[in-house]
């Protein structure tokens, strides 16, 4: 993958750039937001690896601009160690993935990775799934309620493929990290609500009662009504 790295700690920049192309990704590098916000518009680039603590402009903003560009552009996080609120701000505003400092070399790559993977597959055909009168349009990550397009990540697109395709039964949190962030945990289960909250504020008619994505008390979630 060609991945911009925008970090404005030199040692750590240094050890990603090492770790990556390693790996055989080709980097590319920026220390501030500004130039980040700019450059992440480059079609060249595959994924961005962003930090939330940068000069002139935070990753917060950068991953907010972005996405209103680049809607199924992979972004995934580096945060603080402890730092939740920055990590549910960050998947409010699109952010596919976190990942907390100071974090190990296996971990990086295995969400860098999970990413590429994610990234190479292109339905043959447009995946067109309609419930609730939200028509979406999984081959472009794009969903429509009435006039309005509403923008979808590639995670948020992957959540709704996944809870289609298992609509016969609820699907657990679990499962959705391990199939849609391509991480294996039992705790850390807030990183599925969040982006799901997150989802349901953009195509569900009432958030607060929706229908495409339900919640089933003591498993997970859901595909559409009963």
């Amino acid at each position: 993958m060609n991945i911009l790295i925008v970090e404005d700690e030199i040692a750590l920049r240094d050890g990603l750039v090492d770790l990556l192309t390693a790996a055989g990704h080709s980097v590319e590098v920026v220390g501030d937001g500004v130039t980040a916000a700019k450059r992440a518009l480059e079609p060249a680039f595959q994924l961005i690896l962003l930090d939330v603590m940068l000069p002139k402009l935070d990753g917060i903003e950068v991953c907010r601009r972005v996405r209103k560009t680049r809607p199924g552009l992979p972004i995934l996080m580096l945060t603080a160690k402890g730092s939740e609120e920055d990590k549910v701000r960050g998947l409010k505003v699109g952010a596919d993935d976190y990942v907390t400092k100071p974090f190990g070399a296996r971990e990086l790559l295995a969400r860098v990775e999970a990413v590429a993977r994610r990234a190479q597959v292109v339905p043959a055909e447009p995946e067109v799934v309609v419930v609730d009168d939200c028509r979406f349009d999984l081959g472009r990550c794009e969903a429509v309620r009435g006039r309005t397009i509403i923008a979808l990540s590639p995670r948020e697109t992957g959540i709704v493929r996944w809870l289609y395709r298992h609509r016969a039964r609820a699907v657990t949190r679990a499962e959705l990290l391990e199939q849609i962030w391509g991480v294996r945990s039992d705790t850390e289960t807030r990183t599925v609500d969040v982006t799901i909250a997150n989802l349901r504020q953009k195509i569900e008619r009432d958030p607060a009662e929706p229908k495409v994505i339900r919640s089933v008390k003591g498993v997970g979630y859901a595909w559409g009504e009963p």
